[in-house]
C-alpha cells in the first residue's frame, strides 16, 4: 500500500479551506502544514484539522519534506510561493491565475520544464464530468462545424466578499482574473485557441481600481466567433456557479444556462444540456424542424476529482490535464482583453507582449 502523502495548503481563503478540508478527509493523504499569517481564526482553522501553521512557505518547507502544495494564496503570492516548489521539486497545484502576468507566467513553464517537477492549474471546472458530454457533443456530426458561441457570469458579489479580501478591489484582483480566467479555460477546451478579442470594461458602479463589469468578443482560431458578459455587480444567476448546481453554497437555477454552442448542424445550452440538430437525412434549413433532446450526465464534485488527479499526478500516474503551459495560455488572453479595454482596439493573442 503507498504512503499517505504529505500536503502544505498556502492560503486557507475560500477555495484554500475547501482544498485543506478535501485533502484531510482522504485515507491515502496528510494535511501537514498550512501557511497563512498567524491570526487567531487560521490557528483555529488549522488546529481543527490536525495541521500546524506556517507564516511563510519557506518556514515551511524548511521543516517538513512535502509531496504536494496547493498554492491558493492572493494572486500576488502566487509566482513566489509555486516557484519555491518547483525548485524543490516538489508537484504543486496553483489556484487560477498561474500568476498575475504572462511574465512570470512563462518564467514558471521554462522552470517547471526544466526541473521537471508537475505543475497544475487550479481550473477545477475542467474536471467536471459535464464537460466530457459537451465535449462528445460538440465534436460529433450532430453539431457540425463550430460557428458561434455565446457565454456569460453574471452575478452579484456582496461587500463582505471585499471587506474579507481588500485585494480583491485592487489591481491585480478583479473578475477578469479571478473569474474571467475560469472562462477562457473553458472556452478553449470547447473551442480551440484563441485568435484575438475585443473587449470593453467599466467600474462606474462599484468604483474600485479594478473592473466590475466588462463586454469581450472572442474570434477563435478555427474560425468561430463568441461573445462573453462578465460582471460581479449583476443581480443575475447567468453564471456557471448557479446554472450547473455543481457548489452548494449557490443558488440552483436548473433550467437556465451560462452557455450557448451555434455548429452549423446544431445547438447545444449548458448547462442544461437542451440539444438540437437537423437530421441525418434533412438538409440544414430554418424552415425544417429540429430533432432536439437534453444530454445526460452524471454528477461529480470537479474539486474532489481535481484533487484525486493531482494525487495521481504526484504518484506519476498521470500528466497534469491542465498543465503550467495552458496556464500561461489563459493568461495571454487575459493580456489581451487587458490590452483591448486599455487601447481599444483589437488584440491578437500573438501580439500581446511577454
Amino acid at each position: 500500500m503507498n504512503a499517505r502523502l504529505k500536503f502544505l495548503v498556502s492560503g486557507p481563503g475560500l477555495i484554500g479551506k475547501t482544498h485543506a478540508k478535501l485533502i484531510a478527509a482522504r485515507p491515502d493523504c496528510k494535511l501537514s502544514a498550512i501557511v497563512a499569517p498567524p491570526q487567531p481564526e487560521n490557528k483555529a482553522f488549522a488546529a481543527s484539522l490536525g495541521s500546524v501553521l506556517f507564516p511563510d512557505i519557506e518556514s515551511a518547507m524548511a521543516a517538513n519534506d512535502f509531496d504536494g502544495v496547493i498554492v491558493s494564496s492572493p494572486n500576488k503570492f502566487h509566482f513566489n510561493q509555486a516557484a519555491a516548489c518547483i525548485e524543490r521539486g516538489v508537484p504543486v497545484l496553483v489556484e487560477k491565475p498561474i500568476t498575475e502576468n504572462t511574465s512570470t507566467a512563462l518564467q514558471l513553464v521554462e522552470m517547471a520544464e526544466r526541473k521537471g517537477t508537475p505543475v497544475l492549474v487550479g481550473h477545477h471546472r475542467t474536471h467536471s464530468p459535464l464537460l466530457e458530454v459537451v465535449e462528445d457533443f460538440l465534436n460529433s456530426p450532430s453539431f457540425g462545424q463550430p460557428v458561434a458561441l455565446q457565454g456569460s457570469a453574471l452575478f452579484y458579489k456582496p461587500k463582505h466578499y471585499f471587506e474579507d479580501g481588500s485585494w480583491r478591489a485592487l489591481l491585480g484582483g478583479g473578475p477578469i482574473l479571478i473569474n474571467m480566467i475560469h472562462e477562457i479555460g473553458l472556452m478553449r477546451f470547447f473551442y480551440g485557441e484563441i485568435d484575438s478579442v475585443f473587449a470593453t470594461a467599466s467600474h462606474f458602479t462599484r468604483c474600485f481600481e479594478v473592473e466590475d463589469t466588462v463586454a469581450i468578443t472572442i474570434q477563435f482560431v478555427n474560425g468561430a466567433l463568441g461573445t462573453f458578459l462578465l460582471s460581479d455587480v449583476a443581480a443575475s444567476n447567468r453564471s456557471w456557479e448557479m446554472t450547473s448546481g455543481e457548489n452548494p453554497a449557490y443558488p440552483y437555477f436548473p433550467t437556465n444556462d451560462c452557455y450557448h454552442f451555434a455548429g452549423t448542424n446544431g445547438s447545444l445550452d449548458f448547462p442544461s444540456m437542451a440539444v438540437r440538430c437537423y437530421g441525418a437525412d434533412t438538409d440544414p434549413s430554418w424552415w425544417h424542424p429540429f430533432e432536439q433532446g437534453k444530454l445526460e450526465v452524471q454528477r461529480a464534485d470537479p474539486l474532489e476529482r481535481q484533487i484525486s488527479h493531482f494525487v495521481d499526478v504526484i504518484r506519476g500516474r498521470a500528466k497534469p490535464l491542465v498543465s503550467a503551459r495552458d496556464g500561461y495560455r489563459n493568461m495571454q488572453v487575459v493580456e489581451a482583453i487587458r490590452h483591448s479595454i486599455e487601447n481599444r482596439t483589437v488584440a491578437k493573442i500573438d501580439h500581446v507582449s511577454i
